[in-house]
């Protein structure tokens, strides 16, 4: 216990943890939108406890990649298999909000596919967040622990607060959808370029790569809920 405490509070720990919140204020915006994204089709009654539970989860789940698989996230291709499954969940999200309450069989009514959907999504977002907040608190190698667990929870209420507007106004404009669906297309797309095997060969292509991406999930979501809604 105690060396969980220490070094703590002191300039360099002070420094690293500023760092983090930057670093969380920063990273934690497209975390939000998903969540969002994946409880703006549940009943009015479970859309806040959805974002609590899967926010919350969210967070221990990175607690426990942090604290022992670090490594394993920072191996070759980790990322680039992430941001191909980011791509799909993406598109997935887009069509899924679409059709509203009136298509049943596209919208993921359940609390528990919501939960799981923010989850596994999360988890593949949070590996940079992860690499990087483990990075800054290897810079006070006595403070580690503590700034790595200060700087997790405090992403708890950014991500659940953000969580909460971003649903509010993507209520009120549906058609954003679109626009948090983009912001993850291109998130699939950063995280491709960051993989260690495969990152060196698409860094050139990066930008192309990028609105690629966006475009091809605003494409795909379009003509497939095109679809949807001539045969109804």
């Amino acid at each position: 216990m105690d060396s969980f405490f220490a070094g703590m509070f002191s300039p360099e720990w002070l420094a690293s943890l500023s760092g983090i919140l930057l670093l969380d204020l920063l990273l934690s915006g497209d975390n939000a939108i998903l969540i969002a994204l994946a409880c703006k089709n549940l009943p009015a009654h479970n859309r806040r406890k959805a974002i609590v539970v899967g926010g919350l989860g969210a967070v221990l789940i990175r607690i426990t990649c942090t604290l022992f698989a670090t490594g394993m996230l920072a191996a070759p291709y980790i990322e680039a298999i992430g941001g191909a499954a980011l791509l799909y969940i993406a598109v997935r999200l887009v069509t899924e909000q679409q059709g509203g309450a009136q298509d049943e069989t596209a919208a993921p009514v359940t609390f528990g596919a919501a939960v799981r959907t923010i989850l596994i999504a999360d988890f593949i977002m949070s590996i940079d967040n992860i690499l990087s907040l483990a990075g800054l608190a290897n810079t006070v190698p006595e403070g580690k622990w503590s700034l790595i667990i200060c700087g997790l929870l405090i992403s708890i209420p950014i991500v659940l607060f953000g969580a909460q507007v971003f649903l509010m106004i993507m209520l009120k404009i549906p058609a954003l959808v679109y626009v948090g669906a983009a912001i993850l297309g291109w998130t699939s797309a950063e995280l491709m370029v960051s993989d260690k095997a495969v990152g060196a060969f698409l860094l050139p292509y990066e930008t192309g790569l990028k609105i690629l991406f966006v475009l091809a999930v605003l494409l795909i979501g379009w003509r497939i809920n095109r679809q949807r809604e001539a045969h109804r």
